[in-house]
């Protein structure tokens, strides 16, 4: 089999996504290619999953990070440059998962640590994981790609993984949230340009062969580039959600107030408000000002500078719950 190594030089998500879909649909018919590539401070979601539900999607903005969807299916994940994500591309018919994560298996043993395989999903260490996989077909072709806890930034992934305080009910996948370790705390031997180097010998050593560098042509780049966009867009990230409820429920001065505001695609479609206000034309106010906003802090916060101060305080009530 021909052993194929190629390490992204981009930081960008979208970039890399493109160019994973590229090299899996490119994969010649007897060749395994290990591709190497990290996100600067991204989330990444599953391809069925509900990005509302899975991110705080306006914080991690606001810090300039991305959220991104990937092809494959499984839950939600954080990216910095503390992490090292690889992929193995290959045709359907060599296609060996347990093979695969040996390779991983085999990379971190060669910094004294006793990595092993749980379940389909994880790589550990003493109980602890630090790569989770997920996995993608398509015709005949397929690739498995996971991530690799090198010294991940542990606030920021429980910061933006965190379920907002609004009860979100919707027929996504949800993501279990597990123990994770960061390599680097087992071993100060790893980086992620060791962990490079363990990686391309240990492909070579499991597959019993040469592995040689990777390199797209110019048309190669062009057709990425295209993808680029299309993993970029809201269409992308944000067209296909399952629709969902946002439950929530406070008290204001002059009243209690409980809401389950419904959104399609991003958009809220209707609020259903339960109050015991003593005016009783304001629930039906609220709706008429919100239906068709974007359900997203920045676009409710600025429908909220309203004449009436009861649903000016609604809206950025609901703004700081996502």
């Amino acid at each position: 089999m021909k052993l194929s190594y190629i390490c992204s030089d981009s930081t960008n998500p979208y970039n890399n996504i493109a160019l994973e879909e590229y090299l899996t649909f490119h994969t010649g018919e007897d060749e395994c290619i290990l591709y190497l590539w990290q996100n600067a401070n991204t989330v990444v979601i599953g391809k069925n999953q509900n990005a509302y539900r899975e991110c705080k999607i306006d914080k991690l903005e606001e810090a300039g990070g991305y959220l991104a969807r990937r092809l494959s299916g499984g839950g939600a994940v954080y990216h910095d440059l503390g992490n090292l994500n690889f992929t193995f591309c290959v045709r359907k018919k060599n296609y060996n998962v347990d093979k695969q994560l040996q390779v991983i298996v085999e990379a971190v043993k060669s910094f004294g640590l006793n990595a092993e395989k749980t379940g389909r999903n994880d790589i550990v260490v003493d109980g602890k994981k630090f790569s989770g996989n997920a996995f993608y077909e398509s015709g005949e072709f397929a690739y498995h790609h996971g991530t690799i806890m090198i010294d991940v930034n542990a606030g920021k992934l429980a910061d933006y993984l965190t379920v907002s305080k609004a009860k979100l009910e919707s027929k996504g996948v949800q993501s279990v949230r597990s123990r994770v370790v960061n390599l680097s705390a087992l071993s100060d031997a790893i980086t992620v340009e060791t962990m490079k180097r363990a990686l391309a010998e240990a492909f070579a050593k499991v597959y019993e062969g040469n592995v040689n560098a990777y390199q797209p042509d110019e048309e190669a780049k062009e057709e990425i580039n295209e993808r680029k966009e299309f993993f970029g867009s809201k269409d992308w990230l944000l067209g296909n959600q399952k629709n969902f409820v946002a439950q929530m429920e406070t008290r204001f001065s002059w009243g209690e107030m409980q809401l389950q505001v419904e959104t399609e695609a991003g958009i809220i479609s209707g609020v259903t408000i339960f109050s015991d206000a003593l005016e009783d034309t304001l629930p039906e106010q609220i709706n008429v000002v919100l239906k068709g906003c974007p359900y997203e802090k920045e676009a409710l916060l600025k429908r909220g500078n309203m004449e009436d101060v009861r649903i000016s305080e609604v809206i950025s009530w609901i703004a700081d719950e996502i």
